[in-house]
């Protein structure tokens, strides 16, 4: 299911704890999974399970609360907007409409041409920042208002 090096990642992972407490790198197992699939499939949630010694259902628990687990297909960017309210009264709901007018889609939608994904998140740990957008879980993106949506979508392209 998984490449040689995504294995070695999990290992790397387990090895922070304990033994008997191997479900302590679900997290860690569950990102390196979707970095290697793209996003997490049933079976790819079900090998992470079988290779931690757990039930599927506590890993799919985990991947279905976070939002930065996809559990469906999603576009070569995801762009995740901050909604919530300290961010959605510091400008994160006008951001929000503002994005989803550009690229033509919804929250939890995909553009046409598989480019975009736009999904809607939680508290970003960065209210001072507002608007918060972070893309493919790895770039935060702070005061992201018309001229730096526009800015971003362009260097996406």
């Amino acid at each position: 299911m998984f490449s040689a090096e995504t294995l070695q990642k999990f290992a790397r992972e387990v090895a922070k704890y304990p033994a008997d407490q191997k479900q302590s790198a679900t997290m860690s197992c569950l990102a390196h999974a979707q970095e290697e699939k793209g996003w997490l499939p049933s079976e790819a949630i079900e090998a992470v399970a079988d290779y931690l010694g757990i039930a599927p259902m506590a890993v799919y628990e985990v991947a279905s609360f976070y939002n930065m687990y996809d559990l469906k297909p999603v576009g070569k960017y995801k762009i995740t907007v901050c909604t919530n309210l300290p961010c959605a009264l510091s400008g994160g709901y006008h951001a929000g409409e503002y994005v989803q007018k550009k690229l033509g889609i919804g929250y939890g939608e995909t553009t046409a041409d598989g480019k975009f994904t736009l999904k809607e998140g939680e508290c970003m740990g960065a209210c001072g920042d507002a608007p918060v957008f972070i893309v493919n879980n790895r770039s935060m993106c702070s005061h992201m208002h018309p001229e730096q949506i526009d800015k971003l979508l362009e260097e996406c392209k």
